[in-house]
């Protein structure tokens, strides 16, 4: 079971550098923009786009720290077993789908199987929190029954 874990844990790492690359490169180019209206200043004009360009610049590098942020909780999963309670970095199967607590990345596809990727602040991580396998738990209106806790 750790090696769907570790295969998570990378497919999440995966996710948050392409990212932050992402992010990087609206960076590089909003900066490059900020150069080029430094240059040609043209009254009232250029003070309006120059002040866009700071807003979205800020914007952006506001999600660059949300996804270094999220690499770093990445890096505290806990590789190995983390009992039989659900927590950070559990995985939760049950009778409708799969849980990987880490970090909010989205569906992955490991092994011909889905998970879905969710920080401990999500409301179903939230209700997963503290179960146990067997449990029953009730999520917008369904009941999931846990069958698997690792």
């Amino acid at each position: 079971m750790s090696e769907i874990k570790e295969k998570l844990i990378e497919a999440c790492a995966a996710y948050v550098e392409k990212k932050i690359e992402t992010v990087q490169h609206v960076i590089d180019d909003l900066e490059a923009a900020l150069k080029l209206e430094t240059k040609c200043s043209m009254g009232d004009k250029y003070e309006t786009e120059r002040a866009m360009l700071h807003l979205e610049f800020e914007k952006v590098a506001n999600q660059a720290e949300g996804f270094k942020r999220l690499k770093r909780t990445l890096k505290e999963v806990p590789t190995g077993s983390t009992g039989n309670v659900a927590g950070f970095g559990s995985i939760v199967k049950t009778t409708v789908a799969n849980y990987f607590i880490a970090i909010p990345a989205g569906e992955i596809s490991v092994d011909n199987e889905k998970y879905y990727t969710v920080g401990v602040g999500a409301p179903i991580a939230q209700i997963f929190m503290g179960k146990k396998k067997g449990s029953s738990v009730t999520f917008n209106g369904r009941e999931l029954q846990i069958e698997e806790i690792f």
